[in-house]
């Protein structure tokens, strides 16, 4: 997924990108209301992690700000004020979930990927396509009954096209999943991850919809 983490404490900050990170997420990290308005004009993002009190003003207005331009992502907040009226206000603005700080990385992690299912219409913890039973938070994939390994770059390409299965996700999508900003995307990334796939789940599964992407089939 391609993460907006928004957070102005650099040891949190850092902590939570770092965490995320090696679990195969694209974070993008920014300290103020402004950089992150920014980030979300250029990029679509799969969810946010969005702090309340930041240096340029509040995370609400930001919250407040997406979701009247149409911006749907899921959003959870991550506050250190454990008050019941931020928490309303917070559920009032838009937002998904609301963690309290400090948290564990752990119970962030589920947190995002309950947020996500629960989004997709999924609350189980494991989604099937065809024959694939894909369990994103515990990284876990079976196909046909054996049990498959994944790079953590091989999920972030799975878990991108299992979020639309059957239908055509753009190769520019699937890097922007790929990739947080400042990282050198080479022209044939997505098709080395995509070649990867389609040698652990079969070559149909993973098919290629000419001048769009690709898509994730569901088989038998």
């Amino acid at each position: 997924m391609r993460i907006l983490l928004t957070e102005d404490d650099a040891v949190l900050g850092a902590g939570v990108r770092d965490y995320l990170a090696l679990t195969g997420e694209a974070v993008d990290w920014m300290r103020t209301v402004a950089d992150a308005a920014h980030a979300l004009r250029i990029v679509q993002y799969d969810l946010l992690l969005l702090d309340l009190r930041l240096p340029d003003g509040s995370g609400l207005n930001l919250l407040r700000g997406m979701r009247g331009a149409g911006n749907s992502a899921p959003v959870i907040i991550l506050t250190a004020h454990d008050q019941i009226s931020d928490r309303i206000e917070g559920v009032d603005s838009g937002a998904d979930d609301y963690l309290v700080k400090p948290f564990d990385l752990g119970e962030l992690s589920s947190r995002i990927a309950a947020v996500v299912r629960r989004l997709r219409g999924n609350a189980a913890a494991t989604t099937s396509v065809g024959s694939l039973e894909i369990n994103m938070t515990d990284r876990l994939l079976r196909e046909g009954g054996r049990d498959v390994e994944l790079s953590a770059r091989e999920w972030a390409v799975l878990d991108t096209l299992a979020s639309r299965p059957g239908a055509a996700v753009s190769k520019a999508r699937l890097e922007e999943a790929l990739y947080a900003f400042g990282s050198e995307i080479e022209s044939n990334t997505v098709e080395v991850y995509v070649s990867r796939l389609r040698k652990k789940l079969g070559r149909e599964r993973v098919q290629t919809v000419r001048g769009v992407g690709y898509k994730l089939v569901a088989l038998p």
